[in-house]
């Protein structure tokens, strides 16, 4: 194998071509040389505007180019797993848009089908490659909130489109799993924990019957909470407020940083309302997606463990199903 991981990519998705291929390309490890869609057209057209040297009109002629070492799999959640197997069974790794799979039961089918192969397998959180995200845990871990007890987390967008797969219930739609996921994972991230138990309110759509607003909260060990809400069909916000006992922290811009701007972490120690004692962290312009490529290629070249494998990904997807569960039984569900 060289010493650059040469990638095909499963489709062509929104958030691809917006910003995974580019960043691919601009990475220090990688390029992508294939694509692929069941529409050869739209693989010939999505080629040409990046200058992917080859296009394929099916997935299975894709994985079986020899020339690709690694797959990128941003295909609908339906075929997370079952694609990525497929790539499995081709001698190809995977770097696998979130949600993993469509529950938990499907991640432990695939972490099955990763041990058999060999090779590695990633859920493509691009947020835990950003510096705000490192920089937020090491102010926590510094002590500078205290005891840390507290997580408020709003992600929300509006898409009405019938067209679009996030308004598809039967192939993985909704709010939970397309950003829902996030406020999951950036939370046991930061805790550093597994959380013990969820409950969550849904509200679905009439037509689409994805789950359009949820608010959900987890109780993670020593008391700490997440308290969250996601939407599909609310004004476009993100925010994350850490809170401790004595300070917090603000992520202005959690999710979706800009590659060619900086960020900023707000920590403040509450010593007033009037924001007497805010610090303003700045962070350099950073490409998450190039940080998250270069990642998952080096994983490869070196053979040394992923930042967050499956075991990971199955535990997020884990406590999705308990939210999942508790919008039916209206109870406390255990992940």
């Amino acid at each position: 194998m060289t010493q650059t991981i040469r990638w095909g990519v499963l489709g062509c998705a929104d958030i691809a071509a917006r910003a995974v291929i580019p960043a691919i390309q601009s990475s220090r490890l990688g390029r992508v040389v294939a694509i692929a869609s069941r529409d050869a057209g739209k693989a010939k057209e999505m080629a040409a505007r990046f200058g992917i040297a080859r296009a394929y009109g099916s997935y299975e002629e894709l994985l079986a180019d020899p020339e690709i070492d690694a797959i990128y799999n941003p295909l609908p959640n339906h075929l997370h797993v079952p694609l990525t197997i497929k790539a499995l069974e081709h001698g190809k790794p995977v770097l696998c848009e979130k949600p993993i799979a469509l529950d938990a039961t499907q991640a432990m089918e695939l972490a099955a089908a990763q041990k058999a192969a060999g090779l590695p397998v990633a859920e493509a959180f691009m947020v835990r490659h950003h510096p705000q995200w490192k920089r937020a845990r090491a102010v926590i871990a510094e002590g500078r909130l205290g005891e840390v007890r507290a997580i408020q987390t709003i992600f929300s967008y509006y898409l009405d489109d019938p067209g679009n797969v996030r308004n598809q219930a039967d192939i993985g739609g909704g709010g939970l799993f397309d950003v829902g996921c996030y406020a999951i994972n950036t939370a046991r991230f930061l805790f550093d924990a597994e959380p013990l138990q969820a409950i969550a309110l849904m509200e679905r759509d009439p037509v689409f019957g994805t789950d359009r607003l949820t608010s959900g909260m987890l109780g993670f060990p020593h008391g700490r909470q997440l308290v969250f809400t996601c939407s599909t069909q609310l004004a476009l916000t993100q925010k994350v407020t850490v809170l401790g006992t004595r300070g917090r922290i603000e992520i202005p811009i959690p999710f979706n940083a800009p590659a060619d701007a900086s960020t900023v972490i707000v920590v403040d120690d509450g010593r007033d309302l009037s924001g007497g004692g805010r610090e303003l962290i700045a962070v350099d312009p950073v490409d998450q997606y190039r940080e998250q490529a270069d990642a998952f290629a080096s994983a490869i070249l070196t053979g040394e463990p992923l930042p967050a494998g499956l075991d990971d990904a199955i535990a997020n997807m884990k406590v999705i199903d308990a939210l999942v569960r508790s919008a039916t039984s209206g109870r406390w569900e255990t992940p």
